[in-house]
């Protein structure tokens, strides 16, 4: 049987994981709440 937490010991993520999740928080991306906030200012700037 597997001994979970001996294997939880052994444990060591990937380098390239650690790698994109330190690249995906160093860039400042647009989300979907950004760029609804962003349509809707248009369309009231154009709307009036």
């Amino acid at each position: 049987m597997i001994d979970f937490e001996e294997e939880l010991k052994k444990y060591e993520p990937a380098i390239e994981v650690e790698q994109a999740e330190a690249d995906i928080k160093a860039r400042d991306l647009t989300d979907l709440t950004d760029l609804l906030f962003n349509m809707t200012a248009q369309n009231n700037t154009t709307n009036k």
